[in-house]
């Protein structure tokens, strides 16, 4: 049985099927306007298509990517019928993104790193919170020991909200009062995991972007005092974007990208938005690997992306 075989219990792949039902059906409703009437791929079609992508989030680079493939089939195949569209679409998008840095199915499996620390940044209200709490589930229905850290000590709502993910999941948690040093909350988060031997720790991060350079120092000042227990933290740093904000998502990604080396990216709230192209453009255009996207409410529902399963979702119809 082959990985993502494994990993997609027939649950998980209804519940993508499901997340991405809205952005499935306004992308349809407007491919099927764009080939109202026409038998043939010609240049009006490819236009219309251009706009279809575009519209949906897909994002301007990666769509000219998209089209250009679609032109060189059209080019090599002399004449395509719009009935083929979907079809083409659907293997040109699939290629596009096995071409990326997206890697793989992940998985849930760590590194022979322990204790493997994550640090995790975002904007506020991307579901930062909610993400660190679903992967503290997890991880410790993986059986792995979790720690978790409440470094955005800028708003006691991420606090208090980190304690009851922490009550929640019955793991550790370690804090301050709000307003102590970041920094500091990180280096007790890293030690503590070092004394209890622990197997991940999830570390929360303000996510204040209006000034990208006291941003930048604050993350690398966490990463700082963190090496002084454990040499090579953090191990990733996990940025979550909420896809609901389709393009806003883009900008986000490329301030933090900016401001601190992420190693990965999780996508959030695709099942309330018609804005799921984004994943495509996102897993395209940076050269950081995909590894979750969230796709409902429930624990569950934060899965380890993967780009096949994902196309086979985006266009089941």
């Amino acid at each position: 049985m082959s990985l993502f075989k494994k990993m997609f219990s027939k649950d998980k792949k209804e519940n993508l099927d499901k997340g991405l039902e809205k952005t499935k059906s306004s992308f349809f409703d407007k491919m099927s306007k764009a080939v109202a009437g026409k038998s043939k791929v010609d240049d009006e079609v490819l236009d219309d298509l251009e706009d279809v992508l575009i519209s949906s989030d897909v994002g301007v680079a990666t769509t000219i990517k998209i089209i250009n493939r679609i032109e060189e089939r059209v080019a090599r195949d002399k004449y395509l019928g719009t009935d083929e569209l979907n079809k083409i679409l659907r293997e040109e998008i699939a290629a596009l993104m096995s071409e990326s840095e997206s890697g793989e199915a992940a998985n849930i499996q760590l590194p022979d790193v322990k204790p493997y620390v994550i640090m995790v940044v975002g904007v506020n209200g991307v579901g930062k919170t909610t993400t660190i709490g679903k992967l503290a589930h997890q991880f410790k229905s993986a059986g792995k020991k979790v720690v978790l850290g409440a470094a955005d000590t800028f708003r006691a709502a991420a606090i208090d909200q980190l304690q009851i993910w922490a009550d929640r999941t019955d793991v550790p948690i370690i804090k301050q009062k709000m307003g102590s040093d970041p920094a500091s909350v990180a280096f007790d988060t890293v030690q503590s995991a070092v004394k209890m031997d622990a197997d991940v720790v999830l570390i929360d991060t303000a996510g204040r972007l209006h000034n990208k350079v006291n941003l930048m120092n604050e993350l690398t000042k966490v990463k700082r005092v963190m090496q002084k227990v454990i040499p090579n933290a953090p191990h990733e740093v996990l940025l979550v974007l909420d896809g609901s904000t389709g393009q806003n998502a883009f900008e986000q990604a490329k301030q933090f990208t900016a401001a601190t080396e992420v190693t990965s990216l999780a996508v959030t709230k695709l099942d309330g938005t018609a804005k799921g192209g984004v994943v495509i453009g996102i897993s395209d255009q940076f050269k950081i690997p995909v590894k979750y996207i969230g796709v409902g409410e429930g624990v569950e529902d934060l899965q380890v992306f993967n780009k096949y399963e994902f196309v086979d979702s985006f266009f089941k119809q």
